[in-house]
């Protein structure tokens, strides 16, 4: 029941993501559940490498969608 949450989760920050960066955005619904979970991922280590967040604390809603954006501006970056 957890992975279900964890995939429900990712889509619904995979969408908010790709609805608040602007331009084309060609990939499937699998990509974008993928984006939401790794955006939350890069939210987590991130804030804990600036402080934001103790070892062993998981990123908060808004941390993974700004996570999932700065995935969705380097994907765009680096996939040209």
């Amino acid at each position: 029941m957890q992975i279900l949450g964890i995939i429900l989760i990712g889509l619904i920050v995979g969408l908010i993501a790709r609805f608040l960066t602007p331009g084309p955005n060609p990939r499937g619904i699998i990509v974008t559940i993928v984006i939401g979970i790794v955006g939350a991922v890069i939210a987590t280590y991130g804030g804990q490498a600036l402080g934001l967040y103790q070892i062993g604390q998981t990123a908060g809603f808004i941390g993974s969608v700004v996570g999932a954006v700065v995935l969705l501006i380097l994907l765009r970056l680096f996939g040209r």
